[in-house]
């Protein structure tokens, strides 16, 4: 049996995915290159982590794209002295990638953000799913002017979006439609009609 060559094939991501689709932010290429995605799938995926595509996780998360995350990444602007504050898995992929990078990341769940409440206020907050709407406790974490990256549910589309707090509030506007997992805490509530 032949083995593979996971330094190959991140290789190629970077690339052929990640490149040809316009990331070129230094820290990105260089970390998302270095960090092991195979390590964050379970073992039946290992050999397709590299693919262009959500993978379903054995904790019913989602990993998303290669290529989102990196558009994520680097429309988020991340700096050295970001506190960050990740909607996503504390031992993730993204969390991961993200302390190449930054010394303070605070990674807490969706459907858990009263975790977030000691480490704020965040210069940046990155949403690694896709939201209908934001919680407003969420920008109460937030510091004046904070970033916040995540992606959007418009219909059936997803898109990848940006915006900046200003008074406890944010506008974003999405940049490109990409595929990435829908996060179901941050659902739309319905809304009572006659």
């Amino acid at each position: 049996m032949e083995s593979v060559n996971f330094e190959d094939m991140r290789r190629a991501m970077v690339d052929s995915q990640l490149r040809t689709s316009g990331v070129n932010d230094a820290w990105v290429v260089a970390a998302m290159g270095r960090v092991p995605r195979e390590d964050y799938v379970p073992a039946t995926h290992r050999t397709t982590a590299y693919m262009d595509r959500s993978i379903l996780l054995d904790d019913g998360s989602v990993l998303n794209p290669a290529v989102s995350t990196a558009m994520l990444l680097q429309a988020a602007d991340v700096r050295a002295d970001d506190v960050v504050l990740l909607i996503g898995k504390a031992n993730g992929y993204v969390a991961d990638i993200l302390k190449s990078r930054v010394q303070t990341v605070i990674a807490v769940a969706a459907d858990d953000l009263n975790q977030a409440q000691a480490g704020g206020p965040f210069s940046l907050i990155i949403i690694d799913g896709a939201a209908e709407e934001l919680p407003s406790a969420l920008l109460g974490f937030a510091a004046e002017g904070a970033r916040i990256v995540t992606g959007v549910i418009e219909g059936a589309v997803t898109r990848l979006a940006k915006g900046y707090v200003h008074k406890g509030k944010v506008a974003l506007k999405p940049f490109v439609d990409s595929e990435i997992a829908a996060i179901p805490a941050f659902a739309r509530k319905p809304e009572f009609v006659f």
